[in-house]
Order: structure tokens, then C-alpha cells, then sequence
């Protein structure tokens, strides 16, 4: 699971990640995401490891010369906090860690264009753990990648989340329209904007080519969902499941992990009540926000059904209010840093880690202060909040959006 802050990062690890992916304040493909400071860091592996949780650390930019002694000094910082792996696409990225930190395990990014066995094999010989690959290949090239590299080396591949325009992500249109580099992990997101088509000899002239009145959204893909497809990437090879997004709130991680926790957990139990349980991974699954959903490059080529043409927004049906950091009064006082507004009678969600939804009405908000407040307008305000039904320290609160 992704996490753009520590706050995401326990989410992540109480909701049912098996490893948490992180960036810190350099060297990371999400220049615009919170990412870690040093101390936030160095709590989120301490907090992940106290409940046998891996954490694995991008520095996966395209290094420039400029990088290069900093990333020395970088991987030094690393080396005493013990991340359980380094995410690297760059050969050269990948050579100061092997030399600064070789207890490290170093697996190789998907930025790297990981696409062919020979690529695995060189990536193995050179001493990578892991390849994620790229988001280009069928669950059928995954599996010919499985039967020709060793049994040691492992297969990390996206089960979710956005997909990019661009070959593994190697992106230009950021850099080109705003002089933010995709590579540099600055990137802007062009694809999701609305354009017009213009014809080389009439400069200026913009062709009526209309999907609807708002526009054309020619780039802007679908977001990727395998949780129907389970069997299909445990019987290829897959060794670990990654989900994009480490740009995205603790509700969608929270949303995303739980369910794909349950799903996996089901299957390996039986076949029947994966199946039988697959209404409620599709109904979770899309409590959080997502662009509609496609299969990407798994079972074939992408076609014209897996863009959105008709509008660049997430759809999004809950509203995140904050994780309960301390429980008092039998459960029923909960102290939280709000996100959101609500307010007193409101009714809201308690969401469990173990897929429990529990509908409360929220019968009072008192401040840090102790002043009695009717509403919550302020983001990250402490608020205990008083609630009809029992709560535990980490369960979150959301509220459903009104139509």
C-alpha cells in the first residue's frame, strides 16, 4: 500500500497492508505528495515493524548529476533507519545504494520499463530482490517472465489504482507544458486536462472534435481494478500485489487495503467465498474515490472503452473526517484531528479494519479547549467527538456524500 504521511502509513499498516511504500523529501517520483521527513520516517518503519509490517522506500527519480552526492548522503540517512527495501529505477541510483547500503534489499522500480525476462535476469544479476513491472504487460508476459528467472527473484505488479499515459510512466507533458518534470517527481498530471485537436496547416483553428459540451479528455484513462481478478494474478506469479497512490488520503487507503485484504484472505480460504463475497469488494471498493474502472494491459491490449471522454473528475461518494486517535468513556469519546466539516446529529460511519461499517450519530463535538462546538469547520482541529456506538483507537470516520 502507498502512504504520502505517517497518519496514511498507520492506516495502511492497521487496514491490512503486508508493506507500505513511502517517499522521503527527496529522491521520490511524488515531489507534490506530503512525503516523509527524517522523523516521520523514522517512526512510520518503527510503528510498521512493531506490527510486522515492511516498509520500502522510493528513490526512484531519473538522477542528474546534481543528484548524485546528495543521493550518497541520502542512502547514508537510510542505512540507520533500516527500511526493509529501496525502490530504484536509475542504474545509478541502484549502484550507490548496492555500495552504501547492501543489507538494504533493492527492488527496481516500474519506471524502469521492466517489460522481458532478460530484463529480470539483469536486474537479478546486478542484485535486485524485486521488479515491479510494467503496467504494459498481460498477466500472460507476467507468467513467461515467472517460468524463465529464478525462484528467488521476485514479481511485484500494479493491482490498482491510476494508470498513466505514458510508457511506465516515463511522462514528458509536464515538463514540456509547465517546465515540471514527471521524471523528477514533479509531474503535473497534462493527461488529465481537456484538449482540442489542431491541424498542422491551420494554426489556431480548433477541429469540432466534442465527446460532450465540456470537452475532449483524450489522455485520461480509466483507473485500474483487479479485485474480480484475483485468481488470475495468483496463478501467474505474482508475488506481491502493488496499489497506486501515494498521493491519495487515508480513506482511500484505508478503502483500498481492507478490501483487498478481505478478497486475498477469501480466496486463499476457498475459491467459493471470494466469489460469494463479491458484491461487497465492488461495493467498497468504489466508496473511495476512483475514475471508473478497467482491467488496463492485463488481458490485452487497452481500446477505446478503458479512456473517459467526457470528464477528467474522480467520483467520489465519501467524505473522510478523521482517524480516532484515543478512545475514552467506554469507547464512546473519541479524539480525532477532523478533516472534513460536520456537525453535531450528523449521521456518519465508523469504519473497522476488520470490514465492519458502523452507522453512528455524532451526539457532541468538544474542543481541545473544552469548549462545546455545533460544528467542525476547521481542517485538522482536534475535536473529541461523542458518539451513540462504540468506537476503537485507529477505526476512521467518514460520512456518505449527499446526492
Amino acid at each position: 500500500m502507498p502512504a504520502s504521511s505517517l497518519e496514511v502509513l498507520k492506516t495502511a499498516v492497521l487496514f491490512g497492508a503486508d508493506a507500505v511504500y513511502i517517499g522521503g523529501e527527496a529522491f521520490s517520483l511524488r515531489a507534490k505528495a506530503k512525503n516523509f521527513s527524517k522523523e516521520d520516517m523514522k517512526a512510520g518503519i518503527e510503528f510498521a515493524h512493531a506490527h510486522g509490517v515492511k516498509v520500502h522506500v522510493t528513490a526512484n527519480i531519473l538522477a542528474h548529476n546534481a543528484d548524485i552526492e546528495e543521493a550518497r548522503a541520502y542512502f547514508e540517512e537510510l542505512k540507520e533507519m533500516k527500511p526493509d527495501a529501496l525502490i530504484i529505477s536509475d542504474p545509478g541510483m541502484f549502484t550507490i545504494a548496492r555500495e552504501i547500503c547492501p543489507e538494504i534489499d533493492i527492488h527496481v522500480s516500474t519506471q524502469a520499463n521492466n517489460t522481458n525476462y532478460m530484463t529480470y535476469l539483469f536486474w537479478h544479476k546486478m542484485g535486485a530482490k524485486r521488479v515491479v513491472s510494467a503496467r504494459e504487460l498481460s498477466l500472460k508476459e507476467i507468467r513467461e517472465i515467472r517460468d524463465r528467472i529464478p525462484e528467488d527473484m521476485e514479481i511485484e505488479s500494479f493491482m490498482h489504482g491510476a494508470m498513466c499515459i505514458s510508457y511506465s510512466g516515463r511522462c514528458l507533458l509536464s515538463n514540456y507544458f509547465t517546465g515540471r518534470d514527471a521524471n523528477q517527481g514533479a509531474c503535473t498530471h497534462p493527461c488529465r486536462w481537456k484538449y482540442a485537436v489542431v491541424e498542422e496547416k491551420r494554426p489556431g483553428e480548433y477541429l469540432p472534435v466534442y465527446e460532450n459540451e465540456r470537452g475532449t479528455y483524450i489522455f485520461n484513462s480509466k483507473d485500474l481494478c483487479m479485485i474480480e481478478h484475483i485468481p488470475e494474478m495468483i496463478a501467474t506469479g505474482i508475488d506481491s500485489f502493488k496499489i497506486e497512490g501515494r498521493m491519495k488520503t487515508a480513506l482511500y487507503v484505508a478503502t483500498v487495503a481492507r478490501t483487498y485484504r478481505k478478497a486475498i484472505d477469501d480466496y486463499l480460504e476457498s475459491e467459493e467465498k471470494y466469489r460469494a463475497n463479491m458484491d461487497w469488494y465492488k461495493a467498497e471498493i468504489s466508496k473511495c474515490t476512483y475514475r471508473q474502472f478497467t482491467t488496463g494491459f492485463y488481458f490485452g491490449k487497452p481500446d477505446e472503452n478503458t479512456q473517459i471522454y467526457d470528464s477528467n473528475t474522480y467520483v467520489n461518494e465519501y467524505i473522510y473526517l478523521g482517524i480516532i486517535e484515543e478512545i475514552s468513556n467506554d469507547g464512546f469519546l473519541a479524539k480525532i484531528e477532523q478533516r472534513n466539516k460536520f456537525c453535531v446529529g450528523d449521521e456518519i460511519e465508523i469504519m473497522k479494519p476488520d470490514g465492519t461499517n458502523v452507522p453512528v450519530k455524532v451526539l457532541s463535538l468538544t474542543t481541545e479547549e473544552g469548549e462545546k462546538v455545533e460544528s467542525a469547520p476547521h481542517p485538522q482541529q482536534v475535536l473529541f467527538v461523542e458518539l451513540s456506538e462504540k468506537a476503537d483507537r485507529y477505526d476512521l470516520l467518514r460520512v456518505k456524500k449527499e446526492a
